[in-house]
């Protein structure tokens, strides 16, 4: 615990919010603003002044980093506070209670606030029902305040908050702050990250422009446009994503039309029993397998009987150029899937945007993005997205199947060298 007050100051942009606000203020901004502090600031000063304030967060994760500031920087004025219970109270009287939304929709009922900040707003899935029913009640006594601050998540009720406050509503009011409002963030900082992430990435973390499927890097339409029947034709190409502890092995084939033709999902098998199902399924075919930490020694065993395998290794630099593949064959409608689980995958996969400005993609926490994966993995190996999908599995095609081959040296060295001839003629590569 610190000795002295630290209140942080705001930047010109936030005073001018402070300025204009009016009771109920929603702040749409860009990554790095500052809009966690300018609430930390918000609520010590209420409680300095004997106000009682509630800030709400989306999960413990965010309640713990500002548990520990506004106890930091409160530091001898605090006079009793409870970490399970997130209170604080101070020398003032005014008091501070913290609370995580995550299976929590009535945090603060009951409670009597001057002052309500929900940080992060546009990740707190339940915003809708945690604000109508539990905060706004809160406020109620007092005629109290309350500020919605996040970077912007899609069109979620974040966003239909951000619209009211730009509506005729004398108690509302809304602004967008890109990150470039911010002082201490370096405008070549930006301008680098404009140059690195694609665009609808930058415009919502940077800009505070909401994008129009949230975090979601396919398109929730497109993924509709590309759901049908699995194709009756042969495959040309497969991807496949290993299972990870509770996670399933995925295998899908691609015809010639960049149709999924074949798909394979099981969970809970041996690795033997695993390594032999997918041989079985890609044959001689040009696969290319997750190869990432315990898929190595599978790879590395059907490598040995099928030189058309390749493994594939993730890391968040590999992950982003084959997802970003994706999502163009997608959105130009250039592949095809059979609905069930993976058009679902697909639909609820996100990006994020890590502290270090990297993006990130996986499937929310609890949910599975293995078809995802193995999807990505064969358009990746197809190249489709670059130039005619017909004629480039057509060459595809005249690969080998060296199922009955003698496997050595050569016989790999030849197929390796026919199959980089047919993706070098048409398609751009992976790693350009």
């Amino acid at each position: 615990m610190t000795n002295h007050l630290t209140i942080p100051e705001p930047h010109a942009a936030q005073l001018d919010i402070l300025a204009e606000a009016r009771r109920f203020n929603v702040v749409e901004c860009g990554r790095r603003w500052g809009k966690t502090k300018m609430g930390q600031g918000i609520v010590m000063e209420c409680a300095l002044d004997g106000g009682d304030a509630g800030w709400f967060v989306p999960s413990y994760k965010y309640f713990k980093m500002v548990w520990r500031a506004l106890t930091q920087s409160l530091g001898p004025a605090i006079t009793d506070k409870d970490k399970q219970e997130g209170f604080i109270e101070l020398s003032t009287g005014g008091t501070i209670e913290v609370w995580s939304l995550h299976n929590n929709e009535d945090a603060g009922r009951s409670r009597a606030y001057d002052v309500a900040v929900i940080d992060e707003a546009a990740y707190c899935g339940t915003l809708r029902e945690a604000w109508q029913s539990a905060i706004r009640p809160t406020l109620t006594d007092r005629r109290g305040k309350a500020w919605f601050l996040s970077t912007p998540h899609g069109y979620e009720y974040f966003h239909e908050l951000f619209e009211r406050g730009q509506g005729e509503d004398a108690d509302w009011a809304s602004w967008r702050m890109g990150t470039v409002t911010n002082p201490y963030i370096s405008a070549d900082e930006i301008e680098a990250a404009r140059q690195e992430l694609p665009e609808v990435v930058f415009e919502q973390e940077y800009l505070g422009i909401p994008a129009p499927d949230g975090g979601n890097p396919f398109g929730i339409e497109d993924i509709k446009a590309c759901t049908g029947e699995l194709s009756d034709g042969e495959p040309l190409v497969y991807g496949v994503d290993l299972a990870k502890s509770i996670d399933y092995t995925v295998v899908i084939g691609l015809d010639a039309g960049g149709s999924v033709c074949s798909f394979d999902r099981w969970h809970k098998r041996s690795w033997d029993e695993t390594t032999k199902r997918v041989g079985e399924i890609v044959g001689g075919r040009p696969a290319l397998v997750d190869s990432t930490g315990v898929g190595d020694p599978i790879v590395e065993s059907l490598e040995r009987d099928r030189p058309a395998i390749e493994g594939f290794k993730f890391t968040n630099t590999s992950k982003q150029q084959i997802m970003e593949g994706l999502s163009v064959a997608i959105q130009q409608r250039r592949i095809t899937f059979p609905d069930g689980d993976i058009p679902r995958e697909l639909r609820t996969f996100r990006y994020e945007l890590t502290p270090g400005g990297r993006v990130r993609y996986a499937a929310p926490e609890g949910l599975h993005d293995d078809c995802v994966c193995a999807l990505a993995l064969a358009v990746h190996h197809a190249r489709l997205w670059e130039g005619g999908v017909g004629v480039a599995m057509e060459k595809a095609a005249t690969v080998p199947d060296i199922t009955d081959m003698d496997h050595h040296a050569q016989a790999a060295r030849e197929l390796r060298e026919a199959r980089e001839a047919y993706a070098a003629s048409f398609f751009r590569g992976g790693d350009e």
